[in-house]
């Protein structure tokens, strides 16, 4: 079952529909599959019609819609032989961030990302993705690894930003930010960044300061939540979709800014509905990205990251 978003709820009404009236098909004798055929059809073209024309803060609800795919999920479906490594070997390990050696089509690559978890306990046990600094500091640990072994690094960003709690402070959280970063920028190996769900400020850059930066068709990115800017700017979340708006949140926006190399189109309805074609696509859409950069020396990787970063907003 598709669990549906506030403004999806006319399609889930066709499409409850459509499935009482296939139970009542196959009940009786009538055939009404002329009218299944019609209400599908309706359906199919609400949905494509709903899609084409989200607003930024429909697409930050989509970007964290619950049945959306996670770290563990891509692991699962685009790489092979992944090899988990853990802990930051200075005080303990994060799981909002997992990583690991794996395969992806041929080619040997370390991989990161942040998890959010898909059940209560998952959530907890992954903190909905929030890296406290001992995540990111194995992260930077697992970027040195892939360096020292010539290993082209993948990182998947999905987070509403890193953990602001008192202890992550403490453990210093804003020195583990900025060295997770400086190590994205300092790789000497192909780096490939991919936001698939929400990118939320400093927890997001500090895995996504690479040569390429993908983002899927309706994931978001932004230096805060909509709801934190709207709690800023007009001392209420109930602006947040106001927010969504003037941030210029989706992907689609932040590729005329040149923030973000390449779009990864979505099945129609958001990764969710068909998350093995989203998984697929991006894998190839990461694959195509990681050979136009295999040919590029240590010095021109480097050259290459920091001019891209270098030029936004200039």
């Amino acid at each position: 079952m598709v669990s549906f978003l506030e403004f999806e709820k006319p399609i889930a009404e066709l499409e409850a529909r459509v499935i009482e009236l296939r139970a009542t098909a196959s009940a009786g004798d009538i055939d009404i599959s002329g009218e299944i055929d019609k209400l599908e059809q309706r359906a199919s073209k609400m949905l494509v019609d709903t899609y084409a024309k989200l607003t930024p803060w429909q697409k930050t609800q989509v970007a964290r819609h619950p049945d959306r795919p996670h770290f563990k999920d891509y692991v699962a479906g685009m790489f092979d032989n992944f090899m988990p490594l853990a802990g930051d070997r200075a005080f303990s390990d994060d799981q909002a961030i997992i990583g690991g050696l794996a395969t992806l089509g041929e080619r040997r690559v370390m991989v990161i990302g942040h998890e959010k978890g898909d059940d209560t306990a998952s959530r907890v046990r992954h903190n909905f993705g929030m890296a406290k600094p001992e995540g990111y500091r194995k992260a930077i640990r697992l970027m040195q690894l892939a360096d020292r072994f010539r290993l082209p690094v993948v990182t998947l960003v999905d987070t509403s930003g890193a953990f602001p709690g008192v202890q992550a402070e403490e453990r210093g959280q804003a020195e583990a930010i900025a060295r997770s970063t400086e190590q994205c920028l300092a790789l000497g190996v192909p780096m490939v960044a991919a936001v698939v769900g929400e990118g939320g400020s400093g927890g997001a850059v500090a895995l996504a300061a690479a040569n390429r930066v993908l983002m899927l068709e309706h994931a978001v990115y932004s230096v805060i939540s909509p709801e934190g800017c709207a709690s800023i700017l007009w001392r209420t979340a109930n602006r947040a979709s106001d927010a969504a708006t003037a941030m210029q949140v989706t992907a689609q926006h932040l590729k005329e800014l040149g923030v973000i190399d390449r779009i990864v189109p979505e099945p129609v309805g958001g990764a969710h509905r068909e998350p093995v074609q989203a998984i697929a696509s991006l894998g190839a859409a990461i694959g195509e990205e990681l050979d136009s950069l295999s040919s590029l020396s240590p010095q021109d990787l480097r050259t290459d990251r920091a001019d891209k970063f270098l030029a936004i907003g200039a």
